[in-house]
């Protein structure tokens, strides 16, 4: 089984240009799948697996507690897996192709109203100092533009245009796309870059720097996200992802064109941004029943 991890991992890496993140992922999950088949089914070759197989190992996750949704991210990698191999021959037939998978309970976005924003970065102190200008940078773009925690921890310095007023993001599978700024977020970037620009490693490609020079890495971003929400709500969810889902659901609510939303998020297809519409259709039914006379 090992031969063909190797040659996998080289393709999702090489060919289909995953994000180390995403490469991780489903490696991760290929593994788990490999440790089962052959601790507890003795299965040493990929070939000799049957639907059987799988819908074993589909019991155990559930019997280990694991959420439908996660159940299905699993069973993916393993069809991605299985597809990439039929195609190339080692596979008669895919033995994942017709494997039904539990039920989904599909959850809306979350995301922070308006007004919460809006105290956020108008009302709340962040500080004079660097942290304090590096942290109100960091929360004004991912609401500004909804980009990806990965795609702001890798922004390069180059790829930020301050004075045409734009960022050029390179998304999932080195997709590029170019994402406008307002004059408020202009200024709030220029305000921190002034004090990037005074640290030794201000020759450094990356846009963002932390005071002692070095890069934003995942955990330092939630940090200062989970602090920033923490100051304006309650709710359980804060996180980077929150913040794009609170910019694509308040760009729809005000009336922005679905396909020019979906361009500035980086998705590949429509259907990833409908489930922002959801919250749309809610804030018109509360806009209608407390409008209507007849409501």
């Amino acid at each position: 089984m090992t031969e063909q991890f190797q040659q996998y991992s080289d393709y999702l890496l090489h060919e289909k240009r995953y994000s180390v993140h995403t490469h991780t992922a489903y490696m991760k999950d290929l593994e788990q799948a490999r440790d089962f088949f052959t601790g507890q089914l003795n299965i040493s070759d990929w070939r000799e697996l049957k639907p059987a197989h799988l819908r074993s190992y589909l019991v155990h996750l559930a019997q280990e507690g694991m959420e439908a949704r996660s159940i299905h991210r699993k069973i993916s990698s393993l069809r991605s897996f299985f597809k990439h191999f039929t195609r190339s021959g080692f596979f008669s037939s895919n033995p994942a192709q017709h494997i039904t998978l539990p039920k989904v309970r599909k959850k809306l976005p979350v995301f922070v109203d308006e007004q919460k924003m809006e105290t956020l970065l108008e009302k709340i102190s962040f500080g004079d100092d660097f942290d304090g200008k590096l942290h109100f940078a960091i929360l004004n773009l991912f609401y500004a533009t909804g980009m990806r925690l990965s795609e702001l921890c890798a922004l390069k310095l180059h790829a930020t245009d301050l004075t045409e007023g734009n960022v050029k993001v390179l998304g999932k599978r080195n997709k590029e796309r170019i994402i406008p700024l307002t004059v408020e977020v202009r200024e709030v970037l220029t305000a921190y870059r002034e004090e990037r620009n005074k640290l030794p490693s201000a020759d450094s490609e990356f846009f963002f720097l932390r005071e002692n020079g070095k890069p934003l890495y995942a955990k330092y971003v939630y940090n200062v996200i989970t602090a920033g929400l923490s100051a304006v709500t309650t709710q359980d969810k804060k996180s980077p992802h929150v913040l794009r889902h609170t910019f694509a659901t308040h760009m729809l609510n005000a009336g922005a064109d679905i396909n020019a939303v979906k361009e500035l998020l980086g998705h590949a297809g429509l259907a990833a941004t409908q489930v922002y519409t959801h919250n749309t259709l809610d804030k018109l039914k509360k806009v209608y029943n407390q409008a209507h006379p007849r409501a």
